[in-house]
């Protein structure tokens, strides 16, 4: 399971309505790359294909491979738009080592 909190969900919604008009979905994913070698991947998406399992969590509806599901069972999205301006952080804890602007990750 993915959990969404409220702070991502309201700025997710807020991205869905304003700017992406048509999609319903947030796909959420893990890439190679990043200076711990894998990194997190935020986009939206109009179409569930067949490899994506769904998950609903606080009134959103996300996409997330299968391949991209397993390193990111148990991983809350959160957003901040403090003084740090962060913007979405993926709290993972399967994630052994993170680097320094929380982007990337290694199991």
């Amino acid at each position: 399971m993915i959990n969404i909190s409220d702070s991502a969900r309201d700025r997710l919604l807020h991205l869905l309505d304003k700017d992406e008009k048509g999609k319903s979905f947030v796909r959420v994913g893990v890439e190679s790359g990043g200076c711990s070698g894998l990194s997190y991947k935020l986009d939206f998406d109009s179409e569930k294909n067949e490899e994506d399992e769904l998950i609903e969590d606080n009134n959103i509806k996300l996409l997330v491979s299968k391949k991209s599901f397993l390193y990111l069972v148990g991983t809350t999205l959160e957003f901040s738009d403090g003084l740090n301006g962060k913007g979405f952080v993926f709290n993972n804890p399967n994630a052994s080592r993170t680097c320094g602007c929380g982007e990337s990750f290694s199991l």
